[in-house]
């Protein structure tokens, strides 16, 4: 299988003609290798428009749903970025290729360590790490100039709101397993702005601030 190709031509299929106009983003689904990041056995279905199990119950997610998250980010490449739930670590280099620095958090050690390994071979060393519960931000490092969150929570946690800056822009999925909207907020003279993005469907945000493990 011609893996450039079918990178080449999820770009294009999947993303540009489905309205996806950021180049920069664009550019950065054309040099991330989506087929470094699934199970081997699922190589051949790396490119294609579905998410894709990552073990532990997890996923890695359309390669649509993550541009159109990447997108809402509005990055210019100053940012410092928090990702909540980096799962495979595909999302954290597509994000890394777009900001200045990207602090991401998984509470699963083994997707960690995983996604850690890989992101260190590919080269991002502006990338930091984390366990532990994501719903509760990174407050040690804040403020971010954005924030993405890769799970579902019951409604908006505080504490990423919290942690956004001053014109920054939060970008995450709120409901119930059956329900879910696609949230961008953004932070202005500490006044948030929401809007409606689209439905979807993620695993649930665990945690303080999210579900409770036996939701």
């Amino acid at each position: 299988m011609d893996l450039a190709a079918a990178r080449a031509r999820m770009v294009r299929e999947q993303l540009a003609c489905r309205g996806i106009r950021d180049e920069r983003v664009l550019r950065a689904f054309a040099r991330v290798p989506r087929h470094l990041f699934v199970p081997d056995d699922f190589q051949a279905q790396a490119y294609e428009d579905h998410p894709i199990p990552i073990g532990e119950g997890q996923t890695i997610s359309q390669p649509y749903m993550v541009a159109l998250m990447t997108e809402q980010l509005r990055l210019q490449g100053h940012e410092r970025v928090l990702e909540i739930g980096a799962g495979s670590g595909y999302q954290t280099a597509i994000l890394a290729e777009l900001a200045l620095e990207v602090f991401a958090i998984e509470r699963l050690p083994t997707l960690l360590e995983s996604a850690q390994r890989r992101l260190q071979r590919l080269g991002y060393s502006h990338v930091q790490f984390s366990a532990g519960n994501g719903s509760l931000g990174w407050p040690g490092n804040a403020p971010f100039d954005a924030i993405l969150v890769a799970a579902a929570a019951p409604r908006v946690p505080p504490a990423l709101v919290d942690q956004l800056a001053e014109g920054g822009r939060l970008v995450l999925p709120v409901g119930p397993s059956d329900a879910q909207m696609l949230l961008r907020i953004e932070k202005h003279q500490g006044a948030l702005q929401r809007e409606d993005i689209a439905h979807c469907a993620f695993v649930p945000l665990l945690g303080e601030a999210g579900w409770a493990e036996h939701d």
